[in-house]
């Protein structure tokens, strides 16, 4: 570079001499560690503020200490202050903070220093907002108190679990604070949760359903049920089915010997042999006046004759099928006795030998594919039953249960039970309902939406307060909640829970008993 003609020499040596040594502080100044603040707790100050104000002519780091930080320095044991509080610091500024237990109910209490000397509480202002796992917030402002503190004029509700963001203003400066409790918190990790078999789900909308229980029995379906009787007296032959089994239609029951039938069989036969006649008579006398060989009055009558003797085969023939037997059978007096439609014989009161009436119960046949659920309807709730209306029918001795439909609803009262009688008809393919089993019928009353609903096994009493245990990172927080309607199935939340919130509902229980084991006794 060439050189301007009027500096010397020993000007440029001195400006060279000038330049290595602002090198050299600069290097120094680089090098100089910067402060730290005494806890890693506190945001800082608010943004607000330039860094002269904060940190004099020094603090050109912008406030970012999140950056300076090392992570050991974030992650120390949180400080104790001299009242046992949580000390929260930025600077020469330290704020302790604390939930005090006071007539039954925690409240916030805070204390202010600078330098480590107390400041009065007149001269700090504090705000706190907290944010529970749930999304809701709640807002305190704490006032100077008599002993110097500052108190949170509400009541911080149990669970005591959130995240706070405390706000201070100070005569000199604001400061921002995060501040966090997780008092009751069930530590779990996944493996465990999947291994106890808990089932973790959202609160979500449904329908709440009003039911009523009411007292029933199984019974036949009368429909499908019948008295099988002879319709004719006689000696049992033979008996081929037995109690219990099932039938088809037409299928013979059993054979009887009756008097009866061989007469009325005769009545049928000597009937079609006078037709017989009558009708060959009729034929000739037709023939013999179509040849103009007899007078038509002959034939006339033989018509009439033949009329009548089919009118006597037809009479015959339909008594025998009026008392369902055969016209033209082995025997005479061969009576079989059928079953009426596919079922199960349930009662028997016939033997071989036996001497029966045309009116015995000989036989009780009925289809168990379908049967009743009889209901017993008190005259209090008889309003609330409808012909239609949607039931479930459980079995008071096992898990057995099914949906059906009112059939029937009866319209008088029973004088001793003051109870009217309601039926709903059960599809029994598999045999399960067996009549004379005692049923509880739940009818759904009414039916209305809910916001927010948990399963009814996701809520636990602790402390004779509903409890949900809502899903953390790293185990459950028990959340107290407000219960609303409740089907037997699931339950309305009207307060202290949100739509979504994930909780343990099958298996709750396990995180009860596991906090339980890890109980202890607090303070505030």
């Amino acid at each position: 570079m060439k050189r301007p003609q009027n500096i010397s020499k020993k000007q440029w040596i001195a400006i060279a001499v000038l330049i290595v040594a602002g090198i050299a502080a600069g290097a120094a100044i680089l090098g100089t560690e910067r402060a730290k603040p005494a806890d890693a707790h506190g945001h800082g100050h608010a943004d607000s503020h330039g860094d002269s104000e904060h940190h004099g002519d020094k603090a050109g780091d912008g406030h970012d200490h999140a950056k300076e930080h090392g992570d050991a320095e974030h992650h120390e044991e949180a400080a104790k202050g001299p009242h046992g509080g949580q000390l929260l610091t930025e600077g020469d500024f330290g704020l302790e903070i604390q939930l005090a237990e006071e007539a039954g109910k925690a409240v916030l209490r805070a204390w202010a220093y600078e330098k480590g000397k107390p400041v009065p509480a007149a001269n700090v202002k504090v705000a706190v907002t907290l944010t529970r796992p749930t999304g809701e917030e709640q807002k305190l402002t704490l006032s100077p108190a008599k002993d110097g503190s500052l108190v949170g004029a509400e009541p911080v509700p149990e669970p005591h679990v959130f995240d706070a963001v405390i706000e201070v203003q100070t005569p000199k400066e604001p400061y921002l604070f995060d501040w966090s409790q997780a008092e009751g918190k069930v530590a779990m990790t996944d493996a465990q949760v999947k291994a106890a078999g808990i089932t973790v789900e959202p609160a979500v909308a449904a329908p709440i359903r009003s039911s009523l229980q009411l007292p029933g029995e199984i019974r036949f379906n009368e429909d499908r049920t019948a008295h099988v009787v002879p319709r004719v007296a006689g000696v049992v032959e033979s008996v081929s089915a037995s109690l219990g089994q099932q039938v088809r239609k037409g299928q013979v029951l059993a054979v009887i010997s009756s008097p009866g039938v061989s007469e009325q069989r005769a009545e049928l036969e000597s009937a079609q042999k006078r037709l017989q006649l009558a009708r060959t008579t009729y034929e000739r006398e037709k023939k013999l006046w179509e040849e103009k060989i007899s007078p038509q009055q002959d034939v006339l009558q033989a018509e009439q004759a033949m009329r009548e003797a089919e009118i006597a085969v037809a009479n015959a023939r339909q008594k025998l099928q009026a008392i369902g037997a055969a016209p033209g059978a082995a025997g005479m007096n061969r009576y079989e006795l059928r079953a009426p439609f596919d079922g199960t014989i349930v009662e028997k009161h016939i033997a071989l030998g036996e001497a029966v009436k045309e009116d015995a119960n000989v036989f009780t046949l009925s289809d168990l594919r379908s049967v009743w659920a009889e209901i017993s309807v008190p005259a209090k709730d008889i309003g609330q039953v409808r012909v239609g209306q949607r039931v479930t029918v459980r079995s008071t001795a096992s898990s057995e249960a099914a949906a059906g439909t009112v059939a029937y609803v009866g319209s008088l009262l029973g004088e001793q039970t003051r109870a009217a009688t309601a039926r709903v008809t059960l599809p029994n393919p598999r045999g399960a309902w067996r009549p004379g089993l005692y049923v509880t019928v739940e009818l759904i009353t009414s039916e209305a939406p809910a916001a927010v609903t948990v399963a009814s096994e996701a809520i636990q009493q602790v402390d004779n307060q509903p409890v949900v245990y809502l899903k953390v990172p790293g185990g459950f927080l028990p959340q107290r909640v407000q219960l609303g309607r409740s089907d037997g199935k699931r339950v309305e939340v009207v307060g202290g829970l949100k739509a979504g919130a994930q909780h343990a509902a099958a298996g709750s229980f396990v995180v009860k008993s596991e906090a339980g084991k890890a109980s202890a006794t607090h303070t505030h």
